[in-house]
């Protein structure tokens, strides 16, 4: 999922710091997401995509009706 995040933030000119300000995320929780220490709870991933103006299926990595084999 970071992956999109990072996309995003890059297309969007948007770094951690800021997208910490939007969200009320710490930047450090931001930054675990990012290293791959832990995956943003749903709540979290709500307001990263709000934050980003984009849709939760946007940020997922998986398209709307692709399942786990």
């Amino acid at each position: 999922m970071w992956e999109n995040v990072e996309k995003f933030l890059k297309e969007k000119g948007i770094s951690i710091y800021k997208l910490s300000k939007l969200t009320g995320i710490p930047d450090n929780t931001l930054r675990n997401y990012r290293s791959k220490h832990s995956d943003p709870s749903f709540t979290n991933a709500c307001k990263i995509a709000d934050a980003l103006d984009i849709s939760l299926d946007e940020l997922r990595d998986k398209k709307v009706g692709e399942h786990d084999e």
